[in-house]
């Protein structure tokens, strides 16, 4: 599960988020626009007579650039539902629609918080879902996933702090050194399991820790640079230094991913019993999402528009801009979020990444109840045999 770091307006501190430019709760049935999606060129793809008729992807949070790739593949003047908090319209492929439509729910507060393994057992018209790596492994023996494509190849999050209090800390590590001296923290989600890897691992002191982050602000404002925090590298930096103006200045960060736990985020993954079954579909499936992934970095405005156009009829309390999505579209390239990997072709998976981020993973789920599976293969968790070899960055 993906635990996401969102900002909220925190009145404590008088924190002023910006506000998104014509922020409407909209009516279920409402088109959200043009997508970029018919401006791509390339061979018709027809997925009627192998695909559902409307395949359904559950996604772990709101709408945001890092789902961008779903996004993409929305032909034009899709419907938004607000109340189911979805948006539908034809599953578009270089162009051209394809003979089926796409529907991408959001997660999150969508769904309870609930994680997008559970969500894909309890509604079984989902085709497919976002599931980390680390969800997979945590719940292989209960609720188990098959990865087909991986739309980045690091997750984004990160430990952040302020460099003017820290000038010379360059790493988690570094911080943990600085924070054990000061008496400072970093706040997180409490349960995080990265967090979990990262005292263990003597990362972070276990007394530098603390689990009451709430999402906004106000402590990390309050803490005048003295305290670090969770987050994401495609949204924080940005937000932090231009939309917090409590703080208004720049933070640094480290992905979490290279201090040694480093799953494929948000992976599109189906329910291992449907593998078979699905197997036709993600055949020429894939292959489409891999091109969307491509195409979205060639010109990410228009996708990020409908973004930013959904979060505005959802109306649930999350705000993303226009500003977010594009720092976002360009901190996945620099930062080698959204990359090709070892190779020249995108969404493609590592069994012996996978197999390091077991060994590390296992015995923290065991500890904390988790429902691994007995005996549990990186093997078992994902499948590169339906990406097309020639589509890359």
């Amino acid at each position: 599960m993906r635990t996401r770091t969102r900002i909220a307006v925190a009145s404590s501190v008088t924190v002023a988020v910006v506000a998104l430019a014509g922020c409407s709760g909209g009516t279920s049935g409402t088109s959200a626009g043009a997508t970029s999606s018919a401006a791509a060129t390339g061979p018709a793809v027809d997925l009627s007579s192998v695909c559902p008729a409307t395949v359904v992807v559950q996604t772990d949070w709101n709408p945001e650039a890092d789902h961008a790739h779903l996004y993409q593949m929305l032909g034009p003047n899709p419907s938004i539902d607000t109340e189911k908090k979805s948006v539908t319209g034809d599953l578009y492929a270089n162009g051209k629609p394809t003979g089926v439509k796409l529907e991408i729910r959001a997660g999150g507060p969508a769904i309870g918080y609930s994680t997008v393994s559970a969500q894909m057992y309890q509604d079984k018209s989902i085709t497919m879902g976002y599931v980390s790596t680390d969800e997979a492994i945590e719940f292989s023996g209960s609720l188990p996933t098959t990865a087909v494509f991986a739309e980045n190849d690091k997750s984004p999050m990160v430990v952040m702090w302020d460099p003017k209090t820290y000038p010379d800390v360059k790493t988690i590590a570094d911080l943990g050194k600085a924070l054990d001296k000061d008496g400072g923290v970093v706040r997180y989600f409490n349960g995080a399991a990265y967090m979990t890897y990262l005292t263990e691992s003597g990362i972070l002191p276990k007394a530098t820790t603390d689990g009451s982050y709430d999402g906004t602000p106000a402590k990390f404002v309050t803490a005048k640079g003295k305290d670090g925090q969770q987050g994401f590298a495609t949204a924080e930096p940005y937000v932090y230094e231009h939309e917090v103006g409590a703080w208004a200045k720049p933070v640094q960060y480290q992905l979490i991913a290279d201090t040694g736990w480093s799953p494929y985020p948000e992976t599109m993954s189906v329910r291992n019993a449907d593998l078979t079954k699905l197997s036709p579909c993600l055949e020429k499936l894939v292959p489409v999402m891999q091109q969307a992934d491509v195409d979205y970095f060639k010109d990410p405005t228009p996708t990020n528009d409908l973004i930013v156009k959904l979060v505005n009829a959802y109306n649930n309390g999350w705000t993303y801009d226009a500003e977010v999505g594009a720092f976002a579209a360009k901190q996945m390239r620099s930062l080698n979020i959204a990359t090709n990997g070892d190779n020249d072709y995108v969404g493609d998976m590592s069994a012996s990444r996978i197999q390091d981020l077991m060994k590390v993973a296992e015995p923290i789920f065991s500890k904390s109840g988790g429902h691994v599976k007995s005996g549990l293969k990186a093997d078992d968790l994902f499948t590169n045999k339906f990406l097309d070899t020639s589509i890359g960055f």
